[in-house]
C-alpha cells in the first residue's frame, strides 16, 4: 500500500518519468487514456500515435494525470479501487483533496485511477468486493485452549498443598503461555507480517505479562503492605506469602475466545461497510458504532465470565479490576492487529501499578508519609482493587480514544492479503 513514489500532493517523480525510457510516460498515459475512454486495448493503443504529437498536454488540463503517476506502484498492484481508496487515504488524501481533482470523494478517485491503469486481463472497474475473514475450526478451538489449560491450572493448585502447590502453579503458569502463543498467532488475534521491532514486541509482552501477574497477586500484595509495612508480610500462610486471587486471571484466559470473535466481527463489518461506502465519511460513520458495539459486547461476555468464575472459586469477582484490564489488553491487540503500535499505554500502567506498591513501602520512612496518602485513600475508599482499576481504566480510555481515530479509517482495513 506503501508503493507510490512521492507524496500525493508533493509532486514526486514517478517510476515512468527515469531517464533510459523514452516515449514510456506518454505511452502509459495513453493506454491510460484509452481505458478510461472505455475503448479497450484497441482504442489504447490506438491512443498512443497520437498521444506522442501532444506532448505538452499536462497535469493542468488532467490534473489526476500526476497523481496517477505519483502512485502508479500502489494503482498497477491493486486488485480493486478500495486498495487504491485505502492507500491513498493512508497518504493523506482526503475527501476535499479529492475535490481538487474533480472528484467528489476519495472513492470515486480511487475507482479512475483504477480504471485507468492498463492491465493485460482488460479493466475491471467494480470488481467484486474482497471477501471477508472467514470462521475457521482451528483458530476456533485455540482461542478455547488458554482457558481450558488455565482451569486445569487452578484445579491442580487448588486440590494440593505445600511444596507440590508450588509446582503445580509454575507448570501451570508456563502451560497458560504456551497455550495463548498459538491463539494469539492464528485467525483473528493475529498480528500482520510486518510486526514491529523486536524489541517492541519483547516490550509488549512482558507489560502484558505484569499486567496480568499483578491481576493475581497484586491485590493481596498491597493489602499485606498496607497492613504491616515491609516487616509485616505474614509467612508460613497455606496460600503462600499473601493470597492469590485466581478468578478475574482465569476469567480472562477464558476471554480470549470472545476476544477472537470480537476481532472477527470488527473486521467482516469493516469488510463489508468497505464495499459499501462512497465516502471516507461515510464509512467512518459506518465503522464508529460497529467498533464500540464490539467492545461493548466483548465487556458483556467477560462480565459473565468473572461472574461465573467467582462462583465457582468461591473468590470475589474483582469487575472494576479485570473489566479494565480486559478492556486494555483487547484494545491493545486490536490495533496490533490492524497494524498500530499501542505505544507506551502497557508500560505506563504497569509502571504505575509498581509505583502504586513502592509508594506505600517509601512512606513507611520517617517524614515520607506523603507518599502512601494517595493510595491509602483510594484503597480506603475503593479497596485495594481500585488501583488496578484507576490505571487500567485510565490506559483503556487512552487506547480506545486512539482506537476510534485508527480503527475507523479505510485504511486500517485495506482488502489485501490473505482475507484468512
Amino acid at each position: 500500500m506503501n508503493g507510490d513514489e512521492g507524496g500525493p500532493l508533493n509532486g514526486g517523480p514517478g517510476e515512468l518519468d527515469r531517464p533510459g525510457r523514452p516515449g514510456a510516460a506518454d505511452a502509459w498515459d495513453a493506454r491510460s487514456e484509452g481505458w478510461l475512454l472505455g475503448g479497450g486495448p484497441a482504442a489504447a493503443e490506438g491512443t498512443v500515435g497520437s498521444r506522442r504529437t501532444t506532448r505538452r498536454r499536462g497535469a493542468a488540463a488532467d490534473p489526476v494525470k500526476a497523481l496517477m503517476h505519483r502512485h502508479r506502484a500502489l494503482c498497477e498492484r491493486a486488485v480493486d479501487p478500495l486498495e487504491i481508496a485505502a492507500g491513498l487515504e493512508a497518504h493523506g488524501v482526503t475527501d476535499r483533496t479529492a475535490a481538487r481533482f474533480r472528484h467528489r470523494d476519495v472513492f470515486s478517485l480511487a475507482e479512475e485511477l483504477y480504471a485507468r491503469v492498463p492491465r493485460d486481463d482488460g479493466p475491471r472497474p467494480y470488481p467484486e468486493p474482497a471477501p471477508a475473514p472467514r470462521v475457521r475450526a482451528d483458530w476456533a478451538l485455540l482461542t478455547l485452549l488458554p482457558g481450558a489449560v488455565c482451569a486445569a491450572a487452578v484445579t491442580g493448585v487448588r486440590l494440593t498443598e505445600g511444596r507440590p502447590r508450588l509446582l503445580a502453579a509454575a507448570v501451570g503458569v508456563l502451560a497458560v503461555a504456551l497455550a495463548v502463543r498459538p491463539a494469539l498467532r492464528r485467525g483473528p488475534l493475529a498480528a500482520p507480517a510486518r510486526t514491529p521491532a523486536w524489541r517492541t514486541v519483547t516490550g509488549t509482552r512482558a507489560w502484558t505479562c505484569w499486567l496480568l501477574a499483578y491481576a493475581l497477586l497484586g491485590d493481596g500484595l498491597l493489602r499485606a503492605v498496607l497492613d504491616g509495612g515491609p516487616d509485616g508480610l505474614p509467612t508460613g500462610a497455606a496460600d503462600g506469602p499473601w493470597p492469590a486471587t485466581t478468578a478475574p486471571v482465569l476469567a480472562l484466559t477464558l476471554a480470549c475466545a470472545p476476544a477472537a470473535w470480537s476481532a472477527h466481527l470488527l473486521t467482516a463489518g469493516a469488510r463489508r461497510r468497505l464495499g459499501a461506502s462512497r465516502g471516507l465519511e461515510e464509512f467512518t460513520g459506518a465503522v464508529r458504532p460497529l467498533l464500540l458495539g464490539v467492545f461493548a459486547l466483548f465487556l458483556g461476555v467477560l462480565t459473565a465470565l468473572l461472574a461465573l468464575c467467582g462462583a465457582a472459586l468461591g473468590e470475589p469477582a474483582g469487575y472494576a479490576a479485570a473489566l479494565t484490564l480486559g478492556a486494555l489488553l483487547l484494545l491493545a491487540r486490536l490495533l496490533a492487529v490492524h497494524n498500530v503500535p499501542p505505544g507506551p499505554t502497557l508500560a505506563v500502567a504497569a509502571a504505575a501499578e509498581a509505583a502504586a506498591v513502592a509508594s506505600v513501602l517509601a512512606g513507611r520512612l520517617p517524614g515520607c508519609a506523603f507518599l502512601a496518602a494517595p493510595v491509602d485513600a483510594l484503597v480506603d475508599a475503593w479497596g485495594a482493587g481500585g488501583v488496578p482499576a484507576l490505571v487500567c481504566g485510565a490506559a483503556a480510555l487512552a487506547l480506545l480514544f486512539r482506537a476510534t481515530g485508527t480503527l475507523t479509517r479505510a485504511s486500517a482495513h485495506a482488502p489485501t492479503g490473505d482475507p484468512e
